[in-house]
């Protein structure tokens, strides 16, 4: 089964949580802090793996978590870290945030890889927070959480040209031809159901891989017959190659069907237009043939190659054409750079790191910093009090004043509640 999109939710694995333990060794007077730290969590990486050709495997997991870091023990020994998870996908790729639409990754190299979601940081052992004015802490924090995401996973096919046109205008019969590729061909339409990728080399020796993408029909863009799921796998295709049958054999306009699917790869995406497209027409070696290539020629300027996909006719003469546009092409990345996720730090620019709001009775504390930090929080007797200098730090104590809290109002974060206290 070819399956080409997945939507996924990923979990990397936290920390491990840091130890608070002490020395307790006879004759060694004020032995001090020796709780060691936790180990980190697993990322989550996807790679790929050249011998995959289809999403298949990841179609029925709703979730890839991670594993947790091993906890920090006494004696100063740090928790291992657990190994990260990873998940081989086909080359061609393409990992997208679906809560920020930012790209993650287009993976189009053998072995190319990213980590889509970094496990948590081991916390740290009581010793970690010895100082001179506090030589023996009793708190140690917990693992940081490990990044969770949803992904919308994507296969676009690599290909240097791809075949496109109306449902049975020849296309399988054409690539079945020019390389060892076996698509369905039969009397009816949208017999081929995913893509066929076939390696074509022309008389000159020259070498490209084809894609024969499934029939596409009006309101393909828009999800009408298979066109939706198929017209991604074009976005990678350096050249066009628009196949139309000339016969007329089913009733419909050669140059409707031309105009038609030029429109919906339009509205698919608008560059596509930009790219090299060459015109075939296909099923010559019919009776009707003739007379519709000279009415399509005289609304379409533009070279129109002739052939009979079925009998071997003109297939040479076309190969070479492809082979001489691509020859031309340079190689491009398919996304711009501002799509993909940045991960530079502005260090001089400063935001509220969180966002305070009233919801009923009870001040509700949010964002990303002050939530990871309840969660990094031990709440022994020293951990809420250092858990509470930090919020005072951030500035959380002078805003909520601002808003009017009053000793022993109720403030939220998360699913924890605490009483306001000058």
């Amino acid at each position: 089964m070819f399956v080409d999109e997945v939507i996924i939710n990923v979990k990397a694995g936290n920390g491990g949580d840091g130890c608070t333990a002490f020395r307790r060794e006879k004759f060694i007077p004020m032995g001090g802090p020796y709780g060691g730290n936790g180990g980190k969590g697993s990322d989550i990486i996807f790679k790929v793996d050249l011998g995959l050709k289809t999403l298949l495997d990841l179609r029925y997991k709703k979730q890839i978590k991670g594993k947790k870091g091993e906890n920090g023990l006494g004696k100063n020994m740090n928790g291992k870290s657990s190994e990260d998870i990873i998940i081989k996908v086909p080359q061609g790729t393409t990992i997208t945030d679906m809560d920020t639409g930012l790209i993650l990754a287009d993976l189009t190299k053998e072995n190319d890889e990213v980590v889509v979601a970094k496990g948590g940081r081991g916390g740290r052992g009581n010793t970690a927070f010895a100082t001179a004015s506090n030589p023996a802490p009793n708190f140690s924090e917990n693992g940081e959480p490990g990044e969770v995401r949803n992904l919308k996973i994507e296969l676009k096919l690599l290909a240097d040209v791809g075949f496109v046109g109306m449902p049975s205008v020849g296309k399988s019969t054409l690539i079945s031809k020019i390389s060892k590729a076996k698509p369905k061909i039969a009397a009816y339409h949208f017999t081929t159901l995913s893509p066929n990728l076939g390696v074509v080399k022309t008389k000159d020796n020259r070498v490209f891989v084809a894609a024969d993408l499934p029939g596409l029909i009006k309101g393909a863009s828009l999800g009408e017959g298979l066109g939706d799921q198929f017209l991604r796998h074009v976005e990678r295709t350096k050249v066009i190659v628009h196949i139309i049958d000339m016969s007329s054999f089913e009733g419909r306009d050669p140059y409707e069907d031309y105009v038609t699917i030029n429109k919906e790869l339009e509205n698919f995406d608008k560059k596509l237009l930009d790219r090299p497209q060459i015109i075939v027409a296909n099923k010559m070696d019919m009776p009707s043939s003739k007379e519709n290539l000279i009415q399509f020629k005289k609304k379409v300027k533009k070279d129109v190659y002739e052939i009979s996909a079925l009998n071997n006719v003109g297939i040479d003469e076309l190969l070479i054409k492809i082979a001489d546009v691509l020859d031309q092409i340079e190689d491009k990345p398919l996304y711009d750079e501002e799509k993909f996720e940045s991960h530079v730090l502005y260090k001089f620019k400063k935001e509220q790191p969180f966002d305070i709001y009233k919801e009923n009775d009870c001040f509700v504390v949010k964002g990303d910093q002050i939530e990871k930090l309840l969660k990094m929080t031990k709440f022994t007797d020293e951990g809420a009090r250092r858990f509470a200098n930090k919020l005072r730090k951030l500035g959380v104590d002078d805003k909520l004043k601002e808003m009017g809290v009053k000793q022993g109002d109720t403030v939220r974060i998360l699913d924890f509640e605490f009483e306001f206290k000058e």
